[in-house]
C-alpha cells in the first residue's frame, strides 16, 4: 500500500544500536508503517507519495528533553538577554544597551549571566549602577540559582544591612553588611513582593517562542521542569500551555512536573494529585499531562549549595562547616516519594550534590518498600557528585539516571568556582555516566535550558569525549575517558530513554511501526564522524506526527526503480583511542500503555 511519506538513502538509527542501513521508513497518517529494506518499496510509492532522499544524512527518532524551564527560556529570551555575553563588560553593555532599547520598562527584567566572568562568581550592585541608576535591574544567571540586582531594585524590595539571609540562601555583602548585589537560592525571593510579574501574554510568547527553537534542534517533546504552584518568580506556564492547545499552536507532547514548595509538606499531595485528574478529564494527556512531581533536593555546587557528604573547602583548602543544603527534610522527603509513588505519581528529583543523590534514591527505596514496584519512573536529574557506592543503586530502584550531559567537561565555571572548593578527589566523581551504564542504570536526557543550551547534539558531543569541542589537546576528559558514552547509548539516552522517562514510550522514542512518525533529520551522520567532530553534526528537518514542523527536507521526488537500489555501506566508524561505554541490555520494554 502507498505511504504518504517515504525516507529512503540514509541509516536509520530506531532508538537503540547500532542504525539499519539500507531500509526506508514510510510514513501514514501520521505514523510509521513500513520499514523495510529499500530494495522492495515499489509498492509504497504511489502517486501521491512524497519521497525524501536523505541524501546519507541519519533518521532518528525526534530528541525529548527530559528536564527543561522552556517558558521560562522563551520570556528571557523576550527580556534582557545575557546569555551571549562574552564577558561581564560586554554583560554590561547588553544591559545598557536593552535599557536605552526600552526606556518605558520600569524595570529590567532577565538573565543569563555567566558566574565564571565575575570574581567569586558574584557581580556588584555597582557594575549595573553605573548604567542603570534610575531603575530597578534584576537578572537572574544563567544557571538560575543566583539573582544581580542594582541599587534601585534593593531598595526597593527594603534589603539592607539587617536583612536575614534566608534558611535557603545567601546574600552576598559588602563590609558593612550591606547587599553587595548578588543573591543565592531562596535570597532571590527577598524581590518576590516588589518585582512585577510575567503577564500572561508575556508567557504565552515565551512558549511559542521557546518552541520554535526547540523544534528547530529536533526536540518533539519536553519534560517541562516547573509546573504549578511555583512561587520562584517564574511564571507558571500551565496556562500558555492550555491557551496553545486551545488554539492549535502546541506541536509537541509535554509532560509538566509539578513544583513541591519546600517550606510545605504532605499537604500538597492531595492538591498535586487534583491538579494531574482535573487536566486530564478536561485535555488529551497525550498532548500535556500533570503526572510529574519536581522535588528540589538541593542547590548547586558553584555557590555551595549543593547537599554535599563532606564539607565544602575554604579557599585555602581547608575544611569549612559547610556541607550544602537539603532543601526538604529528609525524612519528609522519604514520606513524600512515598505518598506520591502510590498515588501514581512520577517523582522528579533535582540532585546535585552525591548526599542530595543518596538522599533521593533513599526516598525512592522507602516507596519501594512500602508500595512494591510501580510504574513511576522516578528519575534523578543532574548528579554532578555521585558516590561510587550509590551509582549502583539506580537500577534495582528502577531509578532513572537523567543527564544534563553538556556540564560534564572541563570549563570555567567548574575549574575556578566549584572543584577547588570540594574535597579532595573529587573530579573523579564528576558526572559518572559510564558508571552508571555499567551498573545498569536506565539513562534518560535533558539540557535544562535555559541554564544551558538546549542542543541535543552538542551535549551528546560532551556525553561522548568529556571535553568541549576545541579544547587544547592536554585537557583531560573530565573524570577520565572511563565515563565517557558511546554514540549509540547517548543517543537513546535523548530518544528512547527519555520517551520512557515521560511515559511515552509506547508510541514515540523509537522508529517502529504504529509508532507516530516523530522524527529528524541529522546530517552529516554522526556515526560516520570521529568523536571530536560529533558537534559538527546538525538537525536539518523535524517532523511532528508526519508533518514538516521546522527545518528544510533533502530532495523530493518520485524515483525510478533503479533509484530505489540499497545505498551504499557506509564508511567504517573512526576507531576510538580508548573504547566508550556502551550500552547495558536495554530492560524488557513494559506493555504498551493505554492512558498516562
Amino acid at each position: 500500500m502507498a505511504v504518504d511519506i517515504l525516507f529512503t538513502g540514509g541509516p536509520v538509527f530506531t532508538g537503540t544500536g547500532t542504525p539499519l542501513l539500507g531500509h526506508a521508513v514510510g510514513v501514514t497518517g501520521g505514523r510509521i508503517t513500513a520499514i523495510t529494506p529499500e530494495h522492495d518499496v515499489a509498492d509504497l510509492v504511489g502517486d501521491g507519495t512524497r519521497v525524501i532522499d536523505l541524501e546519507g544524512a541519519l533518521l532518528s527518532p525526534g530528541f525529548q528533553d527530559a528536564h527543561i524551564h522552556p517558558v521560562g527560556g522563551g520570556v528571557e529570551l523576550l527580556q534582557c538577554d545575557l546569555s551571549g555575553a562574552a564577558d561581564a563588560d560586554d554583560a554590561v553593555a547588553r544591559v545598557l544597551a536593552y535599557a536605552l532599547d526600552h526606556p518605558d520598562e520600569p524595570w529590567i527584567l532577565g538573565g543569563g549571566w555567566s558566574m565564571s566572568d565575575f570574581p567569586g562568581g558574584a557581580p556588584t550592585r555597582g557594575l549595573l549602577d553605573a548604567v542603570v541608576p534610575d531603575r530597578p535591574v534584576l537578572l537572574m544567571s544563567r544557571d538560575h540559582h543566583s539573582a544581580w540586582a542594582n541599587t534601585a531594585a534593593i531598595r526597593l524590595a527594603g534589603i539592607d544591612a539587617t536583612t536575614a539571609d534566608p534558611s535557603d540562601g545567601r546574600v552576598e555583602r559588602e563590609d558593612d553588611g550591606q547587599a553587595a548585589g548578588t543573591f543565592h537560592e531562596g535570597a532571590a525571593d527577598l524581590f518576590a513582593h516588589v518585582r512585577p510579574a510575567i503577564d500572561d501574554d508575556l508567557t504565552y510568547r515565551g512558549l511559542l517562542r521557546a518552541q520554535e527553537l526547540l523544534l528547530s534542534l529536533g526536540i518533539t517533546g519536553w519534560q517541562d521542569a516547573l509546573v504549578a504552584g511555583a512561587s520562584t518568580g517564574t511564571p507558571d506556564p500551565t496556562s500558555a500551555y492550555l491557551r496553545a492547545i486551545d488554539e492549535g499552536a502546541l506541536k509537541v507532547h509535554v509532560v509538566g512536573a509539578q513544583w513541591w514548595e519546600r517550606s510545605g509538606g504532605l499537604e500538597q499531595v492531595e492538591t498535586m494529585l487534583r491538579r494531574r485528574d482535573d487536566l486530564a478529564s478536561d485535555r488529551d494527556p497525550a498532548r500535556f499531562s500533570l503526572g510529574t512531581v519536581k522535588i528540589m533536593v538541593d542547590g548547586v555546587a558553584e555557590n555551595q549549595t549543593a547537599a554535599m557528604l563532606a564539607p565544602y573547602r575554604d579557599a585555602h583548602g581547608h575544611a569549612t562547616g559547610n556541607r550544602g543544603l537539603s532543601f526538604v527534610d529528609p525524612d519528609l522527603l522519604r514520606m513524600a516519594v512515598t505518598a506520591l509513588d502510590a498515588a501514581g505519581m512520577q517523582v522528579h528529583f533535582h540532585a546535585l550534590g552525591d548526599r542530595a543523590v543518596r538522599e533521593a534514591l533513599d526516598a525512592v527505596e522507602a516507596a519501594r518498600e512500602a508500595n512494591g514496584a510501580t510504574d513511576g519512573r522516578h528519575h534523578l536529574a543532574h548528579l554532578q557528585v555521585v558516590a561510587e557506592a550509590d551509582t549502583a543503586r539506580f537500577a534495582p530502584l528502577d531509578a532513572v539516571a537523567n543527564l544534563q550531559a553538556l556540564w560534564a567537561a572541563h570549563e570555567a565555571q567548574l575549574d575556578e568556582l566549584t572543584l577547588p572548593f570540594l574535597e579532595e578527589g573529587s573530579e573523579a566523581r564528576q558526572y559518572p555516566f559510564g558508571d552508571l551504564v555499567r551498573h545498569g542504570a536506565r539513562l534518560a536526557a535533558g539540557s535544562d535550558w535555559p541554564v544551558s543550551s538546549a542542543d541535543p547534539l552538542a551535549a551528546i558531543h560532551i556525553a561522548m569525549t568529556r571535553v568541549v569541542p576545541g579544547a587544547d589537546a592536554d585537557v583531560p576528559p573530565l573524570g577520565g575517558a572511563h565515563q565517557r558514552l558511546d554514540l549509540a547509548t547517548a543517543l537513546a539516552a535523548y530518544t528512547s530513554g527519555s520517551a520512557w522517562v515521560n511515559h511515552r514510550d509506547h508510541d514515540t522514542g523509537h522508529v517502529r511501526e504504529g509508532y507516530l512518525a516523530n522524527l529528524v533529520v541529522i546530517e552529516p551522520d554522526p556515526f560516520g564522524l570521529p568523536d571530536a567532530e560529533i558537534h559538527r553534526a546538525c538537525v536539518t528537518s523535524t517532523w511532528i506526527e508526519g508533518e514538516l514542523v521546522s527545518g528544510r527536507v533533502p530532495a523530493t521526488s518520485e524515483p525510478e526503480a533503479s533509484d530505489l537500489a540499497p545505498s551504499a555501506p557506509e564508511a567504517a566508524v573512526p576507531a576510538r583511542s580508548e573504547p566508550a561505554v556502551p550500552a547495558p541490555s536495554a530492560p524488557a520494554d513494559p506493555a504498551p500503555a493505554t492512558a498516562h
